[in-house]
């Protein structure tokens, strides 16, 4: 049984990252509403297998789940420090089920109801309760009345298919105070004052550099890992002052291009930045996966009409807008990239383009839409997921590399 699963950040009006939705789907319907054996056991060996492999730096993970899933005790694949269970009113007017939710909070598990209404069989449960999620899509003007009583019993409200900009401006009036959704990101940029590198890949850079036979591949991986180090590499490199008859569009051609010695007068001069934004840092790894997963789908489509490097740039630069505090198109304005990245980007033109709105749909969990791009590319919907997974095992891997204390191994 093949399952698809997503993502996705929730974030805070302070920029800080509360942690993480895990939204799963299979066979094109969704398992929350499903209280069958079979699809219980399906998805605990899911979950067995990503927490295993994936999203092992995690905390907060939020995760739906069924009234079998409950009382099967699939939530103890995690330790109660990691987890968020998340119920829904399926669960609740279960009088088993509520008293297994009951069980799970005095295990120290965390406890967040979906779709909060006000009624008794809502009411019951408020005292395990500790994160209320409102849709923004569906919830009519009852919305601030529910943050209101939400709020009154001192619960965390958190507004998820925040999806417009409508939507998370009426989460923000409501008194909502974290936020899950596709214009999360976007709406909150504004809050960013610069574009900062990742501190800890910025360590592992220098390192490379300072070796006495620098390798040239490594850095090129370094720097490939963060949107903003490639961004700042390539528009240097693009500019006058190299006077060059060709643009550079890949980091590898920058760096030939800059050489060693302006290399390393470049880090020396990016050491004075310093970064202490949590949200930035989520951007970044969201670039970061998006890239990964460009590539990797690119070589699966038939005729795809751009390389595997210039789909990883796509996805890479996907999210530069946000981080530069103005629009997708003036960012990409500042970079020499090929037309065809440029008008997916923007307009989400040709094959390219409709691999990007897939990667989208798919951060989504908008399972429909990604089964009809999968369709129009010729992609096997299948290699979709399996290609999503490894790409969040990679990343994963990475990152927490990249936020390991660093130690110097130049004597290994």
């Amino acid at each position: 049984m093949q399952t698809h699963v997503v993502r996705q950040p929730i974030i805070g009006l302070d920029k800080s990252v509360l942690g993480c939705q895990v939204i799963y789907q299979d066979k094109g319907l969704s398992l929350y509403n499903q209280d069958d054996v079979l699809a219980a056991n399906a998805i605990a060996d899911f979950f067995t297998r990503l927490d295993s492999q994936h999203f092992k730096d995690e905390n907060n993970i939020f995760i739906t789940f069924t009234p079998n899933l409950l009382l099967r005790s699939v939530p103890q694949i995690f330790t109660p420090e990691r987890l968020v269970i998340e119920v829904t009113d399926s669960c609740i007017i279960h009088p088993e089920v509520q008293k297994t939710i009951y069980d799970y909070a005095r295990q120290g598990y965390r406890i967040a109801v979906k779709d909060f209404e006000f009624s008794p069989r809502y009411f019951a449960l408020l005292g395990v309760v500790e994160y209320i999620k409102i849709d923004m899509e569906s919830t009519d003007e009852t919305a601030e009345s529910l943050v209101k009583i939400g709020k009154t019993f001192h619960k965390k409200i958190i507004a998820y298919n925040v999806n417009t900009t409508q939507a998370y401006e009426k989460a923000k009036a409501c008194g909502c105070q974290y936020f899950q959704g596709t214009v999360v990101a976007a709406a909150m940029a504004s809050q960013i004052n610069r574009m900062d590198h990742l501190q800890s890949n910025f360590f592992q850079l220098t390192a490379a550099v300072v070796k006495d036979e620098p390798d040239l591949d490594e850095i090129t991986e370094i720097i490939s890992r963060d949107v903003t180090l490639a961004f700042s590499l390539i528009k240097m490199v693009n500019s006058s002052f190299f006077a060059l008859r060709h643009s550079v569009r890949s980091v590898k051609q920058a760096l030939v291009v800059l050489g060693l010695g302006q290399l390393k007068q470049w880090v020396y001069l990016l050491s004075f930045k310093k970064n202490e934004n949590q949200f930035t840092d989520e951007i970044i790894k969201l670039s970061f996966l998006r890239a990964n997963f460009c590539a990797e789908l690119s070589q699966m489509i038939p005729g795809m009409s751009i390389t595997k490097s210039d789909a990883y740039l796509m996805g890479m630069f996907s999210t530069l807008g946000m981080l530069m505090e103005v629009s997708l198109e003036a960012s990409l304005a500042e970079l020499p990239i090929c037309e065809e990245i440029r008008g997916a980007l923007i307009d989400k033109e040709g094959k390219a383009g409709a691999l990007y709105k897939l990667v989208l749909a798919y951060e989504e969990a908008d399972w429909a839409t990604v089964e009809s791009h999968a369709e129009e590319l010729g992609l096997n919907k299948e290699v979709i997921s399996q290609k999503y997974m490894k790409c969040i095992e990679y990343v994963t891997k990475i990152w927490n590399s990249l936020n390991q204390p660093y130690k110097d191994n130049a004597e290994d």
